[in-house]
């Protein structure tokens, strides 16, 4: 990289390591070079006008709720009227000290600050301030030199962040997402839209009572999207009840992945719950051949050996007798395969099944109402076809599905 013979045509790629922390002295000499070089103008120190951002809005003990903000250029003075975007409209208040951190220290360390009359453009500032705690992160701050010169700056600084609010493309069903500030709400909601996960609802602050009534319009149109995903925000108590006594969840955590794992943990189980309280309801497609010399009782119940001809033959599978007109014969209760038990088994195994008797009917006997020349059928239903795409889409295979197309027609379901 020290090579480069034309840095505008061929980036510089500068070797570093996590571990050992080599390299990050180049890195830090190539991008001390190139902007004394090639950004030489656009890094020139302007006073005016004043170009600010905030960064992170935080509660600090001994001082309140404090904004940090990156001073890009110009400068700012103790005492200055600031302008800034809230969460409820724009914020207008007085600096009342500017804090820096100590010579080698990093902002966010935890360390006694240094206070200054007067900060100059490019630095990290903390200010604090009356009125802060609606403060939005991620958007503009302003100083107002005069009281007619504060009306254009609110509405400025509210205009963009509507217009940034307004930029988020939210769907008609979906969870309900908030943050800490806005760039973390952007990553959150990229993050979602790339996991394919649906939302609603975006906002930041803290999650209150009024965003727990609004994510709870999904209890009706869709239930399982029902949640607050809270990045890095804190949680209202009387917001808790309300979704605890609502049925709305939310979930909260500091790392994106840790929010978008708890969430989709939770869907998960959803869907396993709802699979298990319909199972009773499904019906795999299945047909099966009676093998000879694998009689073991005729009568209910009856026990005999078949090789599953096609699908999937699963405990509780009603059969039916097509070639006989017989709409149920009993229900699979056992499966076995060398006297051991199994879930399932698919086309080319042979096993042995009970068949119980469960009809109010006459119990059917194999030799006088079928025998080895008819195949079974797993009787199907229109509900059982519906359960199965709702529930159960993914435990068949393609073939499977053929097969219930040609069951659906074989017992004539519209």
């Amino acid at each position: 990289f020290w090579k480069n013979p034309d840095p505008r045509e061929w980036v510089s790629m500068v070797p570093t390591s996590a571990h050992t922390g080599e390299g990050m002295g180049n890195l830090l000499n190539l991008i001390v070079h190139l902007t004394q070089t090639m950004l030489a103008k656009r890094i020139k120190y302007i006073a005016d006008p004043l170009d600010a951002t905030v960064l992170e809005v935080k509660a600090i003990p001994g001082l309140g709720t404090t904004i940090d903000v990156i001073l890009i250029n110009g400068k700012l003075k103790e005492g200055d009227k600031i302008v800034l975007a809230g969460h409820d409209g724009p914020v207008v208040t007085n600096i009342r000290s500017l804090l820096v951190p100590q010579p080698l220290k990093e902002l966010r360390v935890k360390s006694p600050y240094e206070e200054l009359k007067v900060v100059y453009g490019s630095m990290g500032v903390k200010i604090c301030a009356h009125e802060l705690e609606k403060a939005v992160a991620g958007l503009q701050m302003y100083v107002a030199s005069s009281e007619a010169e504060v009306e254009r700056l609110k509405e400025l600084c509210w205009a963009q962040f509507s217009h940034a609010m307004k930029a988020i493309k939210c769907s008609s069903e979906g969870v309900y997402v908030q943050a800490s500030t806005l760039g973390s709400l952007e990553a959150l909601l990229e993050f979602l839209k790339d996991s394919k996960i649906p939302y609603a609802g975006v906002r930041i602050g803290p999650v209150v009572r009024k965003d727990v009534m609004k994510a709870s319009t999904m209890l009706e149109h869709s239930p399982d999207h029902a949640v607050i995903l809270a990045f890095d925000v804190k949680i209202e108590r009387d917001a808790q009840e309300l979704a605890d006594s609502s049925g709305v969840r939310i979930f909260q955590a500091e790392i994106i992945y840790h929010l978008f794992d708890r969430f989709t943990e939770y869907k998960a189980k959803l869907k396993a719950d709802r699979k298990e309280a319909n199972r009773h309801k499904a019906v795999f497609p299945c047909k099966l051949r009676i093998l000879p010399n694998c009689i073991f009782n005729k009568r209910d119940p009856i026990v005999v050996g078949v090789n599953v001809e096609d699908g999937v033959l699963v405990p509780g599978t009603p059969l039916a007798v097509p070639s006989k007109e017989l709409d149920l014969i009993g229900v699979v209760s056992t499966i076995e395969h060398d006297h051991k038990a199994l879930e399932s088994a698919r086309k080319g195994q042979e096993v042995c099944i009970k068949i119980d008797h469960t009809s109010s009917d006459a119990p059917k006997l194999y030799g006088r109402h079928f025998d080895l020349n008819d195949i079974l059928c797993s009787k199907i239903s229109r509900d059982s076809i519906d359960v199965m795409k709702e529930y159960f889409r993914d435990d068949l295979e393609k073939s499977d599905w053929q097969l219930m197309i040609e069951l659906k027609k074989l017992f004539q379901i519209v």
